[in-house]
This record gives C-alpha cells, structure tokens and sequence, in this order.
C-alpha cells in the first residue's frame, strides 16, 4: 500500500512537470502545493525524481514503473532503503559497483544499454573518461562552500556549531549535498561549486588592472577574482537586467563596491569601448552545462545536437567580439561547464585561426572523479 501511494504520488509529480523551470525549482512549487506532505515523503520523492532523470535515455519504451526501478537500483547507496521498498529482491545487488548493477540489469531488461544513459557521448572530448564520466551520472554531486579568505576557523565554527560534517581543502568546504545550513549573521562563505572555486588558479589580476568580466551572471567568477586582487578595477556586463540584480545584491554582501556593470550584448556590435581596454577578460559562457548534469539530470534528455552546435556557435561569436578589448600580451580566460569538445577545443581552434593568439594552459577539471562540476579552462594570450 505504501509503494502503490508513493508511486502515485511520484507519476503525478513526474507527470506535471513541464521542463519548463529547473527541476530543483519545480519540486519546491509542488511541495508548497502538497503541504500534507511530511519531511521523509518529500526527501524520498525527491530522490526519486532526480534517480529517475539519471537515467536519460535508456529503456524509452519500459513503463515509467520499470524505468524508476532500474534507475533506483542504478543511484542506491548501503544507507539507501528506496529500492528495498520497491524491488525488495534487488537489495542484495547496492553494494555492487555499477558495472556489475548493469549486467544484472541486462538479465531482466534486454534492451538496457549504459551507453543510452547519456545522449551525444560521441561529442564529449577526447580528454574525458567516458566511463567515468557516464557512471559520475548515477550520484549526486557534493554541496560546496567557499570560504571567505581568512574567515576559514569562523566557518568551521559555524558549521560544528550546527552539527554539519564537511571536510575542508583549503578555502574550499565539501558536505553532503543534503546539508541544510542557517543563513549566517556574518558574511562567511558563497555557495560555489569545487571546480568553479578551481578557475581562480587560471586568473592574474595585478593591483590597479581593468579587467571585464563579460558573461558575469550573477557574478561567482567576479568573486574570484576580487579575492585575489581586491584593487583590481573590475567591468562586469551580462545581457539580462536581472541577473545583474542579482550581481549587485552579492556583491553588497560581500563589500565589493570597485566595479562597473553594464547590460551587454556580446553577439552584437560593441560601441562601449575603445579596442584594447582591458588588461585581462573572463569568459564564462552560456553553455549545454553538460558538465553539470549529474547535479541537474533533467537537463540530459533536453539536449541535443542542434543545441550543442548552437552553443558553440555562440561561444566563439562572444568571445570573437570580446577579445578585440584585450591589451596586447595580456590574458583571456575562456570557461565553460561542459564536457563536449566542440564547445571548447573546438572554439578555441576557430580563435587561433582568426586571432594571434597562444594557448598558456588548457585543461578540464575534472569533476567528474570528485563528485564535482566538470569545467573546461583555457588561458589564452593575445600576442604583442
């Protein structure tokens, strides 16, 4: 009775939710709509949802019942009693790993494949473990903490005082992605995933630079970069008003008052500045996010290669239009969240083949392995 109300209530959910907004979003809004319903069945369906998405687009043609088992099987932990109440007779197989999860698998369900998991595996570059890559899909990525330079023995404090486990690495703070923390009094940490708090070792600023952060959103690369050189002139533009908002309320909190920001758009024609304003850009551009999909599985089944293309596209154009704005023999940071060659190396072959410019350093950082964000950085110069 309880597996038959909790499906229920999960194909309902499944049922009304449109793609529409992120599914973190949405499951809020139905919650609100669902008061009756406690703690337990909310976290419960919740991971549900989130297993389900997990598993993209294998098996289209089961049942939805079918495909939320596999799927649950596929995300179990030992401390995860879901599967047990719905497939009691798979509960010996959670302590397996994933390859042997599948196998077992394959025995019941003759089409699953783990390749059908993650679409357009055939554009992930050459330097991403595939394996790896499709498997990080099947757990939940960490919740990570950036600690405000020389606040880190207040954030312990603050976290041991809430009965919070993490481990520390520096200014970097992993805890379990469930952790529910109390807003602090004192400004104390941002919310920053590890491999984006990792981009700060590709940035340079030098005391009294103008540097434009171009794609800024809401402003966590500004961040970095204010951390690292607070004297650093700072020009943050973004092509929506809110977002920018959003930009100067962080930024109020964290006392950030040197900077501009302006509402830019990089696709069209640039008339705000003189060529060769900047001593150092960032780039972080909008992207498939594909390196964040173990953190947003809704997102796996809504790409495709028309949207990567697209992307692509309008990478190199942003960043073709801004690099004019960069002094000579000074850096320009190109970053994306996505795992796909043909948003990254491949932009930066259409650069070099159009700009004088060289390549410093260029890597992935490689979540993936860490219950992380997986992000692309190139550090490119533009030659005297």
């Amino acid at each position: 009775m309880i597996h038959q109300n909790k499906l229920r209530i999960f194909l309902e959910c499944l049922e009304n939710y449109k793609h529409d907004v992120p599914l973190s979003k949405y499951l809020k809004e139905f919650y609100k709509r669902n008061k009756q319903m406690g703690s337990r069945d909310r976290k419960m369906l919740s991971h549900m949802m989130y297993s389900y998405f997990r598993l993209g687009n294998a098996c289209p043609n089961n049942t939805f019942e079918e495909r939320l088992n596999i799927a649950l099987l596929l995300t179990a932990t030992e401390n995860d009693s879901s599967i047990s109440m719905f497939k009691p007779e798979w509960f010996i197989h959670i302590s397996k790993p994933i390859k042997e999860r599948v196998e077992f698998l394959k025995t019941i369900f003759s089409d699953f494949k783990l390749e059908d998991v993650l679409p357009l595996q055939h554009l992930l570059s050459e330097k991403i473990n595939k394996q790896a890559f499709v498997d990080s899909h099947f757990v939940q990525p960490d919740l990570f903490l950036r600690a405000v330079k020389g606040k880190e023995e207040k954030l312990q404090q603050f976290l041991n005082e809430q009965n919070i486990n993490f481990e520390q690495e520096g200014t970097c703070f992993r805890l379990a992605n469930a952790s529910k923390i109390e807003e602090p009094t004192e400004y104390l940490f941002e919310v920053q995933d590890k491999s984006s708090q990792a981009t700060q070792q590709f940035m340079h600023p030098k005391l009294n630079e103008y540097w434009w952060d171009c794609c800024s959103a809401s402003g966590g690369k500004s961040l970095l970069l204010k951390e690292l050189e607070p004297d650093a002139y700072l020009m943050c533009s973004d092509n929506r008003e809110s977002i920018l908002s959003n930009l100067d309320e962080r930024f109020k909190r964290a006392g950030i008052t040197k900077y501009k920001r302006r509402l830019i758009d990089l696709k069209a024609e640039i008339q705000s500045f003189e060529p060769e304003t900047f001593d150092g850009i960032i780039v972080d551009t909008p992207c498939t996010g594909s390196g964040t999909w173990a953190r947003t599985p809704e997102r796996i089944v809504q790409v495709d290669e028309n949207n990567v293309q697209y992307f692509s596209d309008l990478q190199f154009a942003i960043t073709d239009n801004a690099i004019q704005f960069l002094k000579k023999g000074k850096d320009l940071l190109y970053i994306t969240c996505s795992a796909f060659a043909l948003e990254n190396e491949k932009v930066i072959e259409r650069l070099q083949a159009k700009h004088n410019i060289t390549i410093k350093e260029m890597k992935y950082i490689e979540g993936y392995e860490d219950k992380a964000d997986t992000m692309f950085v190139a550090l490119l110069s533009c030659e005297l």
